[in-house]
């Protein structure tokens, strides 16, 4: 990779980590377990490795923006996922700001210019 290659990737890369959690936040609107997560969000264009969902998911959990359950009921346990009420309303709120960053980005690189 040239170095113009890898200043691209490593800015790509900035720019995914600001939306990881949003995305997360976005899918746990019914139970689901990491692997069952990390497989919806690639169906929908967004690859997510391992190594960065579980630990998103316990931290989001320790911020009580997620709320779990284990289900044994099958031979091999796994933890389910649910966004809690407090992550509803972050979920909302970082909506909120997604979409008017999104309109300003717009404007910027559309080339608009607003007196």
């Amino acid at each position: 990779m040239t170095d113009s290659g890898e200043y691209i990737e490593q800015l790509r890369l900035e720019l995914r980590r600001g939306i990881v959690v949003l995305a997360v936040l976005s899918q746990m609107d019914s139970a689901s377990y990491g692997y069952n997560l990390i497989q919806r969000l690639a169906a929908l264009g967004l690859d997510i490795e391992e190594g960065t969902l579980y630990p998103l998911l316990r931290r989001l959990e320790k911020q009580e923006l997620l709320q779990s359950e284990w289900d044994t009921t099958e031979s091999r346990p796994r933890k389910y996922y649910r966004i809690s009420a407090a992550g509803q309303s972050v979920l909302t709120a970082m909506r909120a700001e997604w979409d008017a960053t999104v309109a300003v980005m717009r404007r910027i690189l559309e080339g608009e210019q607003h007196e």
